[in-house]
């Protein structure tokens, strides 16, 4: 047991290759050009909330909200754009509102000493009442500015244009977490936030950059996600923190805090996603594509259960 937990982004990795050989003899379309950037575009925003929330793991902390901020989002953004014409405003107000709210569970967490499962679960049914109290129906894209449009659903040479933000972003927090001392600090958080703190570390203030991070990124992936989908609707993102969180688990971050990869969220998000489109190319019905990431989710937490115990 101890070797599958060593090598855990070599095992996820064979996963992943057994389920692109399978799928590919299943169904040739598969491979299809259309069929690769339908499953990386899909996973690109993903990953990129996924990112912050790695981190947000690694130092011991959960949010649950992102889900519901994402979808409220999407609102905001196509709302501000239709009325004012201006991206910069749309996009000013995504990330105001984003650093808001991950400022509020930052500040419930550390000031108030509420768990962040609980507190952030208390944010997504704000959010999920909120967002219907802003606007009770979806709102469409009026402005039709075509730089919004090409955001989601373009491409730069065969690349799809979500894939080419979310490689931007990646190496950034690839650095952040492995090279650089604040990654060190949030392990450290995670690992044990006694010696951590003994040791000069201001557990709260990093907890609290790690929540403002993720929200963030939630504003990035919002905002594509309203362009790919060219309106704003406030239940687009439904079980989407349940995908986030049961793909970074599954890529070997630790829920408890202590442990955690960039390249094992990638795997994790990309073997989910894989899952995903090949529920729909064996016409199996799409409600598994939830109930996959529930079973992977208890699987990740009993494993990573099990080498804490082994290791500890």
């Amino acid at each position: 047991m101890s070797k599958f937990f060593q090598k855990n982004e070599t095992i996820l990795f064979l996963i992943l290759l057994l389920l692109l050989v399978f799928l590919s003899f299943y169904n040739p379309q598969f491979y299809s050009i259309q069929n690769i950037n339908s499953i990386l575009r899909s996973s690109s925003t993903v990953m990129i909330v996924a990112f912050g929330m790695t981190i947000l793991l690694t130092s011991g902390e959960v949010d649950l909200s992102v889900g519901a901020l994402l979808s409220f989002v999407t609102v905001i953004v196509m709302d501000v754009i239709n009325i004012s014409g201006s991206l910069f405003l749309g996009f000013f107000s995504v990330f105001i509102f984003c650093f808001l709210i991950g400022l509020i569970n930052g500040l419930v967490r550390t000031v108030l000493n509420v768990n962040s499962l609980i507190g952030t679960l208390a944010m997504m049914l704000i959010l999920q009442g909120s967002v219907y109290i802003y606007s009770m129906a979806a709102i469409y894209n009026t402005h039709l500015i075509p730089a919004f449009t090409f955001i989601g659903q373009g491409f730069v040479y065969n690349v799809p244009m979500p894939v080419i933000i979310m490689l931007v972003i990646l190496p950034i927090f690839v650095f952040l977490l492995n090279y650089t001392r604040y990654g060190r600090y949030f392990t450290a958080i995670g690992s044990n936030p006694f010696s951590s703190n003994l040791s000069g570390i201001n557990n709260n203030r990093y907890k609290l950059i790690g929540f403002i991070i993720t929200s963030l990124l939630v504003g990035i992936a919002g905002i594509i996600l309203a362009s790919l989908m060219d309106t704003g609707q406030q239940g687009s993102a439904k079980g989407f923190e349940l995908i986030v969180i049961a793909a970074v688990l599954l890529g070997g971050t630790s829920f408890k805090g202590g442990s955690g990869t960039i390249l094992g969220t990638i795997l994790g998000i990309l073997i989910l996603k894989v899952i995903d489109n090949g529920i729909i190319l064996m016409s199996i019905p799409q409600e598994f594509q939830l109930v996959v990431p529930g079973v992977i989710l208890i699987l990740a937490v009993y494993f990573d259960t099990l080498r804490k115990e082994k290791n500890g």
